[in-house]
């Protein structure tokens, strides 16, 4: 009998911007885009998520292609592998499933190619692909993200010591957030941004205190983007108005949407499920905690019969 060596990949979803902190704050989700990676002659992708059937099953996979990528840049090439992947984290829909599979490729690349990357570095390149730190940077350390990215400089402090839960009501449409992006102005007035910023600023503070009620009110006066989302995201303010009712101390637009987080007091969160259930028959819930760990990668041994 042999072994033979498996690389198992998790990675969280993510939701960002938690209202005015636009493109710099991010909380990672009990959600994961997994992979179950082995050496093969040829590259090689099961998908075992109906939903990920839409995407290529060999090296034009975009896990694969950027992975390939990453291990080239530091003049390495990356073997063909075998992945089985599947995923419970909504595509398209502000949940960080872009940013969860760019932080997949840079530890299938890592690990696979030997690159030996830090998670500092994973955390700039992740990044910089993505064009933000917050989901990125969610999916890669776990709990609550605040970053700042300016050029290829990304500069970011965690946090863990959360205590709340997460009901997340996701429309059945998809959102691109190209799409969504475009409904944004391209400027802001001086004293928009000003006190755009300090809401933002208060936000932060709010939730590194546990100071819950001011943060769910930081969140409802965002003026970076969701006065500008509300028309293409319709579901928004019912959520909120009935989360509110029902128990939820914030609601916003998770990332560029149409989904929508509501933050509920710990253990609570199926409660305001159910009382939202009956309004809103045309969407799913879910019941959700803060992942506080990150991306994980571990090896176990696979015994081959001869």
């Amino acid at each position: 009998m042999s072994e033979e060596a498996v690389l198992i990949i998790d990675v969280p979803a993510s939701t960002a911007n938690l209202g005015p902190g636009f493109d710099s704050v991010g909380l990672a989700l009990n959600l994961y885009l997994s992979l179950e990676v082995e050496k093969a002659d040829k590259w090689q992708v099961e998908m075992l998520s109906e939903e990920l059937g839409v995407f290529p099953k060999d090296e034009t996979n975009f896990v694969v292609s950027t992975a390939i990528k990453i291990a080239d840049t530091y003049g390495k090439s990356l073997s063909p592998c075998l992945i089985k992947m599947k995923s419970d984290i909504p595509l398209a829909r502000g949940l960080g499933s872009s940013a969860a599979a760019i932080v997949a490729a840079l530890e299938l690349a890592d690990h696979v190619a030997e690159l030996g990357l830090s998670k500092e570095e994973k955390m700039k390149l992740a990044s910089v692909m993505e064009g933000h730190p917050d989901n990125a940077g969610a999916a890669l350390y776990g709990g609550l993200i605040v970053g700042t990215q300016i050029g290829e400089e990304v500069d970011f402090l965690t946090y863990t010591d959360l205590a709340f839960d997460i009901v997340m009501v996701v429309p059945k449409e998809e959102l691109l957030t190209k799409a969504s992006r475009g409904v944004l102005p391209s400027e802001l007035s001086y004293s928009t941004a000003v006190r755009a910023s300090s809401v933002s600023n208060v936000l932060v503070a709010a939730l590194l205190q546990g100071n819950l009620t001011l943060a769910g009110k930081m969140m409802s006066k965002d003026l970076f983007h969701q006065p500008y989302r509300k028309a293409i995201v319709p579901e928004l303010e019912q959520v909120e108005d009935l989360a509110l009712q029902y128990g939820a101390f914030g609601v916003a637009l998770s990332g560029a949407g149409p989904s929508v987080i509501c933050f509920v007091e710990k253990g609570l969160g199926q409660e305001v499920i159910g009382r939202m259930e009956p309004y809103l028959p045309h969407v799913s819930f879910y019941s959700l905690q803060i992942d506080k760990d990150g991306s994980r990668v571990q090896k176990k041994v696979k015994r081959l019969e001869k």
